[in-house]
């Protein structure tokens, strides 16, 4: 453990934060080290995870996007898919935007949240449907924010919408059901719970390179989207969306094997809801 923590002790001296938080954060992970209050050199294991590095130079696309923040390296930043889904408060959503929040605000959040678990010893991340896919629950900080997903009854079932729609331009459109949020306001719940959804950063830059795209970000994880919802556990994927993650990256999924018996459970959940947007 000394030799570790050393080694950690001298890339905080070089500056290479992001090496330090993914080592620290795999040792609290664990080992609970973070909340044993180990230190070396007079300087704790909770203090190298929490310090910020020196801003770096990032491009003017990364800035536009906030993929990659200028206040320093963080363990979780939003990819630009995810980016598309906020709004400034005080300003009118448009297109695919729900969340009003400042993004970087957002980020320091989530950091904070993660940062603190890890320091208590907990294991904030939860598996995904894939090894790259993790989930992050925590309790909603959001105003106004209803939850995203509506149960289908006989009194609602005629405000549904379907199209066949493509979140990107470079993703094959899909038969996608909704709920129009205008339509069902009063009839949807404050979400009390956010499922940050993460994908690790091989991950996304392979879907990236696919798509002739590059945030930029080193960051171990990006946020590639943010459910708002009422329990702290997983909402099943929609049977859609695992079937364009199947189809490959170069029609805009992840390239993960469709699973018959999470597809199963989608299809039971999902036959019985549907999304709020």
């Amino acid at each position: 453990a000394e030799l570790v923590f050393q080694a950690l002790l001298h890339m905080r001296r070089a500056n290479h934060h992001k090496r330090i938080v993914c080592v620290a954060a795999s040792l609290a992970a664990f080992g609970s080290f973070c909340s044993q209050g180990l230190a070396v050199g007079g300087i704790s294991v909770r203090h190298l995870i929490s310090r910020k590095a020196p801003a770096r130079n990032v491009s003017a696309r990364c800035k536009s996007t906030r993929c990659s923040m200028s206040e320093g390296e963080r363990a979780i930043v939003l990819d630009p898919f995810a980016a598309k889904n906020f709004v400034a408060p005080g300003q009118k959503a448009e297109g695919r935007a729900f969340i009003q929040f400042e993004q970087a605000a957002f980020e320091d959040k989530v950091n904070a949240f993660y940062q603190e678990s890890l320091a208590a010893g907990k294991t904030p991340l939860q598996p995904g449907y894939a090894p790259f896919c993790k989930h992050l629950f925590l309790p909603n900080f959001v105003p106004d924010l209803p939850d995203s997903v509506l149960e289908v009854t006989p009194q609602n079932v005629h405000l549904m919408k379907s199209d066949y729609v493509a979140r990107t331009e470079k993703e094959l459109a899909v038969l996608t059901r909704w709920f129009p949020k205008d339509a069902v306001s009063g009839l949807v719940p404050q979400a009390t719970v956010l499922d940050v959804i993460l994908y690790s950063r091989e991950q996304i830059r392979k879907e990236n390179e696919a798509m002739g795209e590059d945030c930029g970000s080193d960051a171990p994880w990006g946020i590639v989207f943010v459910k708002p919802q009422n329990r702290f556990e997983e909402i099943p994927m929609e049977p859609i969306t695992m079937m364009r993650n199947s189809l490959g990256v170069e029609h805009g999924g992840s390239g993960v094997p469709m699973d018959r018996d999470a597809y199963a459970k989608a299809v039971d959940f999902w036959s019985r809801h549907a999304r709020v947007q």
